[in-house]
Parts: structure tokens; C-alpha cells; sequence
């Protein structure tokens, strides 16, 4: 059976009152099928307090997803706490080894990736992007986090329009989350 692959995920903070995460709706089935133009992505979690957005294959995204928000109960909402315990489970369970995805979360003090590798980075900058239009939406994301004074939320979407103009596997179906 085919994965159903492909996404952009774009995450930008301007300072804690400003923090917003965006991706595009595509779904891919290999490489040559759209299956659905409109899917959510990103998502508000831990009592709204936690932005997340997943890329990689759905099923293991969601999977993924619902462990991350337990890790959050668990460690009382700490992100980074939550993303290290659920970065080592991710590693040494065998089930969760085979996820093919990954999480970018944030909340008003950090922005973080989590991967199945056991790897919880903070960027150097305060925005990410991943999936299959990331490199296209992080150049992007740089320019204008690094040369203009836009909210965070402009930054997302200005971002994901430009990764959905280059990358086939990104579209311009956007949704975004802020906190």
C-alpha cells in the first residue's frame, strides 16, 4: 500500500505575543495522485495553549500527534519537557520507531521539530518550516522574519504562498493557527 505523503509546514514567533503556525492542504498519494485538497494540518493542543503542525504520512502524523498531547498532560503542559519524553519513546518503542513524520511545536517561549530520531531542535531563529516545500518556505520565511517588520502570521501565509508557487507537493489550501 502506497503513503500518503506531502505537506508545508511554516512556524514563526515574533516575541510571546505573537505566534503563529500555517500549512498547506495537500495530500499526496505517492507521487502522482492528489487525494484530498484540503486538509488540517495544524492544530491549537494542550487547552490552546500549544500550536502543533505534522508532516509526513497522515495516519503516523496523527498517531504522533495524540502521543504528543499526552506527553503535554503528563509534564503539565512544559513543551520542551513533553517533546523530549515523547522524542525518547519515539526512539526506543518499536511501534513508534516506524512513524514516518514530523512535528513542529510552539508555544508563547520556544518553537521546536521533534523526529522520530530522538532529535528535539530549536532553531537558531524563531520560525521553521518542513515537509516537502520547506526548504522553499524556510528561504522565504528568512527573508521576511530577517528584513521586514510583518506579524508572524503574515510571515505563515506569505511563506506557504510561495512554497505552493514552486513545490507540486504543496498547495495553496492554507490554514493557519495563532496563539
Amino acid at each position: 500500500m502506497e503513503q500518503f505523503h506531502a505537506t508545508t509546514i511554516v512556524a514563526v514567533r515574533r516575541g510571546s505575543d505573537d505566534v503563529c503556525i500555517g500549512g498547506d492542504g495537500q495530500v499526496t498519494m505517492g507521487q502522482n495522485s492528489v487525494m484530498k485538497h484540503k486538509a488540517k494540518k495544524v492544530r491549537k493542543i494542550y487547552k490552546g495553549t500549544v500550536l502543533s503542525g505534522f508532516a509526513g504520512s497522515v495516519s503516523d502524523a496523527f498517531t504522533l500527534t495524540e502521543k504528543f498531547e499526552k506527553k503535554l498532560e503528563e509534564h503539565g503542559g512544559n513543551l520542551k519537557r513533553a517533546a523530549v519524553s515523547l522524542a525518547q519513546s519515539w526512539r526506543s518503542d518499536k511501534i513508534m520507531r516506524n512513524l514516518e513524520a514530523l512535528l513542529v511545536a510552539a508555544d508563547h517561549e520556544c518553537l521546536l521539530v521533534i523526529s522520530g530520531n530522538g532529535e528535539v531542535i530549536e532553531p537558531d531563529q524563531d520560525f521553521v518550516a518542513i515537509g516537502s516545500g520547506g526548504n522553499y518556505a524556510f528561504a522565504a520565511a528568512n527573508a521576511l522574519f530577517n528584513h521586514t517588520e510583518m506579524s508572524a502570521e503574515a510571515i505563515v501565509l506569505e511563506s506557504l504562498r510561495i512554497a505552493s508557487s514552486i513545490c507540486v507537493f504543496t498547495n495553496d489550501n492554507i490554514s493557519v493557527e495563532k496563539l
